[in-house]
Order: structure tokens, then sequence, then C-alpha cells
């Protein structure tokens, strides 16, 4: 047996898994620039009660959820997150640098469910879990660690709140059907994600009647 082939295991990340999650990233850091740019119009939006901004926040977690269901891998969640940080930085970010701090510890917020369900479930309910935890290490690094906020200890409580409900709905449920969709395209033929939209939400089971349609 080839050395290099029995020293693969389905962990191991493919030319194609780099290909795409880097594409997936950088994209997702120009995202990311231009969400910063209109950050400000958005936030007036929430000058009533400042801490309920955090639930337009998962547009800064997406990569870690998206990359994880499309790549199935081990670090996926914070190679996507970590590169559309810097990309963002790179654009010229108003946090900085700061952004790689953010990146890191959203990614590996979502990176501890993937490894819970040792990457073996890209259900639904796991992208959800994945979003969420994501938002809620998100909304603790930016009140307590990164720091960007001071509000009281209500405030505190009610954006990491509005982090951790927009990390659930737009950085895993979106990302969960966008995988699906892309699957559909043909888009994702060399991936392990190639037949997510043939799999049952829950289980993760490709139903017998389709699996050869």
């Amino acid at each position: 047996m080839n050395s290099s082939a029995s020293a693969r295991t389905p962990f191991t990340w493919s030319v194609s898994d780099i290909v795409v999650a880097s594409t997936l990233a950088v994209a997702a850091g120009v995202i990311f620039w231009g969400w910063n740019l209109s950050y400000h119009a958005v936030s007036t939006l929430f000058t009533a009660y400042p801490p309920t901004a955090g639930i337009v926040a998962g547009m800064w977690l997406f990569p870690a959820v998206l990359g994880a269901m499309i790549i199935r891998k081990p670090g996926a969640a914070i190679y996507c997150e970590m590169v559309a940080a810097a990309v963002s930085a790179l654009l010229g970010s108003q946090w900085g640098l700061g952004v790689l701090l953010s990146g890191f510890v959203q990614g590996l917020g979502a990176e501890l469910i993937l490894l819970l369900f040792l990457y073996r479930r890209f259900t639904v309910d796991v992208a959800i879990l994945a979003g969420a935890a994501a938002g809620l290490a998100g909304g603790i690094n930016e009140n307590f660690i990164a720091a960007y906020y001071q509000y009281d200890t209500v405030g505190t409580v009610v954006h990491i709140g509005t982090f951790t409900l927009s990390g659930a709905i737009i950085a895993g449920l979106l990302p969960w059907l966008g995988t699906r969709g892309l699957a559909a395209t043909g888009a994702l033929g060399p991936l392990k994600s190639r037949k997510a939209h043939r799999e049952s939400a829950f289980s993760g089971r490709i139903p017998e009647s389709r699996s050869t349609s």
C-alpha cells in the first residue's frame, strides 16, 4: 500500500478543500468589508437601545458555519472565519487587526460544536448550534475580551443574547440552507458536501429512494 495513501484519513484536507475554503473565505472577507462600511448606518436603527444591535452580528459570523458545512473537515470553521477577518482587515476594517482575534474566537465557538459531534453530523440542528456558539463566543469577546462595548449588566446580557440569536439564524440556519442550494447546483462536486441537498435535515442520511437519482 502506498504510504502517503495509508496516511490519509477522512479528515485530511484535499487540494479541492483548500481551494474552495480559501475562495469562500476571501469572498466572505469582501462581504465583511462592505458590511463594515454600512454598519454605522445600520446601527442607527438600534439607537433606542444599542445592546440589541447584536441581532445583526451574524453577518460577521457566517463564514465559520458555511465553511464547516461545505468542507466538513476539522479546522474549516476557524480557517474560513480567520481568513475572512484577515481580508477584512487588509481592506480597511475600522477595528483594525482586532478583527483577527474576533475571527479566531468566533470560529472556535463554531468549531467546538462540530468537534462535539466528531465532524460526522452536518444537520440543521448542528448548524444552528454552531452558529449560536459562534455568536456566544463573539458576544463574550466583544464585551469582555476585546471590550469594544461598555454596557451595564442587563445591557451586556442582552447584547450577548442577541449576538447568540443572530448567530443561530444568520450564521447557522442560512449557511446550512446555502450549502444545500450550492450542492443542488453541482458546484460542490469534489467535496464531501456534494450530496447535502439530498440529506435529511435532522438525520443527515440520504433517503434510499433518492440515493441513486
